[in-house]
């Protein structure tokens, strides 16, 4: 969720379609997450006034304690965003100039008044001055007038960053402008194969000079000054600030008194603020303020990147500075799971769907427009015609198939719609296109009213999961179609998660030991009957909804439930015989891009990844802890092939956690991925890269 800080000291939400939009003289504030775990971010532009940076941080504050005082909160500061913001975003961000403190007027979606040159670069989109002095040869730009967006693809730009910039272009299309305006290429070292596009180009920035700049190099993080961390203790109890060293690598978490706040300070990179439960208020609610302080007294960078977190609900990113670090309550077999704060009695509380009329925040806030339980209808694209789905089997979704759900609820005793576009990530492209258009015709029968949503296998959002109360089953293949089958196996294994009937899915997934997760709830189906296995990790609440989804997959069948380790060797039979999976893990996976694109080797990290993060053209390192995976693009080439086994041993000997330089590296190639490489990839496609023969996983 993203607030605007406008001149008058006020939150003002943002609609969805601008997310990715930040106004250089503004401020935002961003709560992101849900159910257990939140952060906050809040954003400055850089021609923001200090009153509104100001509002930005208390609003932070204000938001945190809403919260329980358990989120991670973030300052975020304009051109030196954190990979976790950027993130956010996978269109990328775009800076825009002006803000309503300066008078300009912010730019309306779906207006065709704009005349703007993007440079697109890393995960930004930076507006830059609309002349050839932008342009370099290594990178990708963008000319939107409005009707027309003209990609200009510099002659050393490689396959990535054209790809990313043709996702800006669509993305500003179809979000931006309703899909109404047209999209051109001119690669740099052809220009004179689009004359036409050239032609438009030239009219608007002028004639192109006889040569251009090279591109510039990505931006390097230094490991070395990233590993050198330490730990202070922060006192003001004589009204002074007082800073004291308490240590160096390595930390161990018994250096944080519960009694006190902590700044730890890596390399002067990142900044991180812990307060203790036992801290009074006032220290918790000043912790921001004395992490500027601290940047201000040391000479570091005013955009030294901060991040604030309480007693409890450190980040994953905090906890692998440490060389070990244990939950209290941690999941034993089956006993307690953690939970912080307030935030576990909060998501336990009934949803008051009237909340979301009478007031609109909440309704935004909470994406739900009432608590699901409006008519419903259902269609299967069918011979690219549609067709009504039996009433008994909504929920079930393929992916083989395209469905259309139209969702009818009242506000104020008047009728609106909301019209869902289900896309199995099977479907052929006759059937995606075939979607989209009877969309349009549903649409039309109900006078334009239906609002519209696209939603992709496997990134169902919460209203429509609410639609179906706890009881939607999505199958990887397969049609529901009449003369069309269930997928082909017979054993199928289905990953549950959720912990209430407005956000509990099933999603099938590979028949095999490998796909478990201790983290979650499964449900084996076979001949047989129904068993579900309760991972150690798993809470109550996700249990109980996997009853509700066994009671609908089995129709009467018999059901086995089985705690993690007490498997009979039935269950691990059904799955080809009992293999490694994953375990609760005490640190989170980071996922890092290694590449020499940009003429020498850079390593990035991406944060909130997914398989579309995964390049082809270069060498991707996930960090699971306990080993390293390397994963090889198929147009990597080699030099990123052997800096990347380099730069991962480098990796583990710089880690501020001390890591064992003993730690595997698995090398793993591009459609070769085993299970335990894709069980850290939610809706992972095993079809999105085709191959035919099957290469071995090699350990360095």
């Amino acid at each position: 969720i993203v607030f605007h800080s406008f001149f008058k000291m006020e939150l003002i939400l943002v609609p969805d379609k601008s997310y990715g939009n930040f106004y250089e003289g503004d401020c935002y504030v961003l709560k992101v997450g849900g159910s257990l775990s939140y952060d906050i971010h809040y954003w400055i532009g850089s021609e923001s006034t200090q009153d509104e940076q100001g509002a930005a941080a208390v609003y932070t504050i204000q938001l945190d304690d809403f919260l329980g005082s358990s989120p991670v909160q973030h300052r975020e500061v304009q051109h030196y965003e954190s990979s976790m913001f950027c993130g956010y975003f996978k269109q990328g961000i775009i800076y825009k100039k002006g803000g309503v403190a300066s008078g300009m007027r912010h730019v309306e979606t779906n207006s065709y008044n704009i005349c703007r040159l993007l440079h697109v670069k890393g995960q930004k989109r930076v507006t830059v001055e609309m002349s050839w002095k932008s342009f370099n040869l290594g990178d990708v730009f963008l000319l939107d007038t409005g009707k027309t967006i003209i990609q200009w693809n510099g002659p050393d730009s490689n396959k990535q960053e054209r790809l990313k910039g043709m996702l800006l272009a669509k993305d500003i299309r179809d979000r931006e402008r309703g899909g109404r305006a047209e999209i051109g290429i001119i690669e740099g070292d052809a220009e004179k194969n689009a004359p036409h596009l050239m032609q438009a180009l030239t009219s608007i920035i002028g004639e192109q000079p006889s040569t251009l700049p090279p591109g510039t190099p990505d931006e390097t993080t230094d490991q070395e000054q990233l590993a050198q961390i330490t730990l202070y203790h922060v006192s003001d109890a004589d009204g002074e600030m007082k800073i004291k060293e308490v240590a160096t690598r390595p930390l161990v978490m018994d250096m944080l008194n519960h009694d006190d706040c902590y700044i730890l300070d890596q390399g002067g990179m990142k900044v991180f603020v812990w307060k203790g439960k036992r801290a009074s208020k006032a220290e918790k609610q000043a912790a921001m303020s004395r992490a500027l302080e601290f940047i201000k007294l040391k000479g570091y960078a005013h955009t030294t990147n901060v991040q604030a977190m309480n007693d409890g609900g450190e980040s994953a990113l905090f906890k692998q500075l440490f060389q070990s670090w244990t939950v209290k309550d941690q999941t034993v077999g089956l006993g307690r799971t953690h939970t912080v704060g307030k935030v576990a009695k909060v998501s336990q509380e009934k949803f008051d769907a009237t909340r979301m009329h009478v007031m609109p925040e909440v309704a935004a806030q909470e994406r739900m427009v009432d608590d699901g339980s409006g008519q419903v209808q259902v269609w299967r694209i069918e011979n690219l015609e549609l067709a009504e789905v039996d009433p008994k089997t909504y929920g079930y979704f393929y992916g083989g198939d395209c469905y259309l759900v139209l969702y009818t609820y009242e506000v104020h005793r008047k009728k609106n719609y909301i019209l869902y576009m289900w896309q199995g990530c099977h479907a052929s492209q006759d059937e995606l296109t075939a979607c989209a258009f009877q969309a349009v015709n549903v649409d039309q029968q109900y006078g334009g009213q239906p609002v519209q949503v696209r939603v992709t296998m496997g990134k169902e959002p919460r209203h429509f999961m609410a639609i179906f109360k706890g009881r939607m089953v999505v199958f990887e293949g397969g049609t529901s179609r009449k003369g069309g089958s269930d997928p082909g196996s017979l054993v199928h294994l289905f990953q549950i998660s959720g912990s209430d009937s407005f956000n509990t899915k099933a999603i099938e997934v590979p028949a095999q030991a490998a796909s478990l997760n201790s983290n979650d709830v499964f449900l084996l189906k076979s001949p047989g009957g129904i068993y579900l296995w309760y991972g150690k990790g798993s809470s109550g609440d996700e249990r109980a909804m996997a009853k509700e989804v066994s009671a609908v997959l089995g129709q009467g069948s018999s059901e086995d439930i089985m705690a993690e380790g007490q498997e009979p060797i039935e269950f691990w039979n059904l799955l080809s015989g009992k293999a490694p999976y994953q375990v609760v893990p005490d640190h989170q996976p980071r996922l890092f891009e290694c590449s020499n694109k940009t003429g020498r080797f850079t390593v990035t990290e991406i944060a909130q990844f997914t398989q579309e993060d995964l390049s082809e053209d270069d060498v991707m390192l996930l960090d699971t802890w306990d080993q390293v995976l390397l994963w090889i693009g198929n147009q990597a080439n080699e030099v990123e092939h052997q800096e990347s086994v380099v730069t991962c041993q480098e990796y583990l000997r710089t880690h501020p956690g001390s890591r064992d330089c003993d730690t595997p590296i698995l090398l793993v190639k591009q459609g070769f991925e085993p299970p335990t490489f894709t069980g850290w990839f939610t809706a992972w496609d095993p079809t999105k890269w085709n191959v035919t023969s099957l290469k071995k996983i090699t350990t360095v």
